[in-house]
């Protein structure tokens, strides 16, 4: 899978673009601050609804406009198809496939597949647990759109129970009775549904990622190793890829019980998927706090080139995107992730000077500069 055009209109600084794009290595240079990474975070953005960058859309609107509209062509075998995105911040976002009657936004999830890496990648292995849950989420979603509701319905039952518990907190702060908890049963029904399929997925990606990120980092940084990554929740000790999904049903029910008498206390879901924590381990100690500003580089790089191999084992290869890692990197991991990357279908490459892209990934090249997006012939 690749894109062959992507379309910009009030994105970023962006007015207007259009760029022509084709499979293999495609380098956006240019000095900083000049757009480069505005147009790979757009290729992110259809990927997985979300900017790598900020956490709401309004950013991602040109100042003075209303709405931004991204649109990508994107070829996939014979296939070709055109998946476009209007933002629209403080209103609902809209989408389009191949011009036809406008979809729910989160249908056009799996057309566009791309990881992305860039210097925020950092957080995942310094940053909080957050950090983490997201890039679990955004990788079960890629490798089963379908989870995208999933996710939302999770989070739409937890915004309403924790209301909820609010509430009833405050009440009880302020010398009343408290609120009426009696539906509180019926929210936790639903959370543990929604959280226990979340749940099962992040189990079964955890497991087939391991393995696929030791053998990356190894690559990246030989002798290195070995990494270990464990799922830690708050469902009962110990639930692995074999717990079936009933189960965790249970367990997240139980945990939820367990914990009401604390939660209405302080007003919040004290028990959850949104409160896990994917933890990375380094040569038998924890990356955080314990990795080199190095290791950690590596270790980030490790786990995007594990999600890359693993949606390219599973059928259709990514989008690539290396933005603006290369100046991060010392000359050997350079070497090495150039290496590994050169042969992908499609990798996109921003870069600050022409001397931080690899001599290795030999391809087009675009100057970015004063908001134009010129080809070199």
């Amino acid at each position: 899978m690749y894109v062959t055009h992507l379309s910009l209109a009030d994105f970023r600084s962006y007015a207007r673009a259009e760029v022509a794009l084709e499979p293999g290595v495609t380098a956006f240079v240019g000095p900083n601050g000049q757009g480069k990474t505005n147009l790979v975070e757009a290729v992110g953005y259809l990927a997985t609804l979300g900017s790598h960058r900020v956490s709401a859309d309004a950013p991602l609107v040109r100042q003075g406009a209303e709405r931004a509209v991204v649109r990508a062509a994107v070829r996939q075998g014979e296939r070709q198809q055109l998946v476009e995105l209007e933002l629209n911040p403080g209103k609902a976002n809209r989408a389009r496939i191949n011009r036809s009657a406008q979809v729910r936004p989160r249908d056009v999830l799996g057309i566009v597949r791309a990881v992305l890496f860039a210097p925020e990648d950092l957080a995942l292995v310094k940053g909080d647990p957050g950090e983490r849950r997201r890039f679990l989420d955004e990788l079960v979603v890629a490798r089963a759109p379908r989870m995208a509701g999933v996710r939302a319905d999770y989070d739409r039952v937890l915004k309403q129970r924790n209301s909820l518990l609010k509430t009833a907190a405050m009440a009880r702060r302020h010398g009343g009775r408290g609120a009426d908890l009696s539906t509180l049963d019926v929210w936790d029904q639903h959370l543990a549904r929604a959280g226990a399929e979340l749940l099962s997925r992040r189990l079964e990606l955890v497991a087939a990622l391991g393995p696929v990120v030791n053998s990356a980092y190894e690559r990246v940084a030989p002798g290195g190793g070995p990494v270990e990554l464990e799922y830690r929740g708050v469902a009962g000790e110990g639930p692995t890829v074999e717990t079936p999904p009933a189960e965790l049903y249970e367990r997240l029910l139980a945990a939820l019980a367990e914990a009401r008498r604390r939660e209405v206390e302080r007003g919040v879901t004290l028990v959850g998927p949104h409160r896990d924590e994917l933890l990375l381990s380094l040569g038998g100690l924890p990356a955080k706090g314990y990795a080199s500003h190095g290791e950690s580089w590596s270790l980030a790089l490790a786990l995007r080139l594990a999600s890359y191999e693993l949606l390219r084992a599973e059928g259709s290869e990514p989008v690539l995107v290396l933005d603006d890692v290369f100046a991060e990197l010392d000359a050997r991991r350079r070497t090495r992730l150039a290496e590994l990357v050169a042969d992908a279908e499609q990798v996109l490459v921003t870069a600050a000077a022409e001397e931080d892209v690899p001599g290795e990934l030999t391809g087009a090249r675009f100057s970015v500069a004063e908001g134009l997006v010129t080809r070199d012939e």
